[in-house]
């Protein structure tokens, strides 16, 4: 009578961790993949936060000037830039 008991709580337990739709392996795989998402979320969230700093620095009309000079190279009239870059702060293809 005990060996009946025991056999169908093993199948159970098998059909539960392999083969149900809500298996064990699927809810790792889950798991896994929510840890993921909030680990982007995290680093979205500080992306935001500092998108939004330089957001406020650029309502400043100086800072908004030096922000275009350095990103789009833009200058005044009559005026010269040159760019000076350094052997170490140019990107080759070793560096992606």
């Amino acid at each position: 009578m005990g060996n009946k008991y025991v056999l169908i709580l093993v199948i159970f337990t098998v059909w539960m961790v392999f083969f149900d739709t809500n298996s064990w392996f699927i809810h790792k795989e889950l798991n896994d993949e929510i840890d993921k998402l909030e680990g982007n979320r995290a680093y979205f969230k500080e992306e935001i936060k500092s998108d939004r700093n330089q957001i406020n620095k650029l309502k400043d009309s100086e800072e908004l000037e030096r922000f275009a000079r350095e990103e789009y190279l833009m200058k005044k009239e009559n005026e010269e830039i040159f760019i000076i870059e350094f052997e170490d702060s140019i990107k080759t293809d070793k560096d992606g």
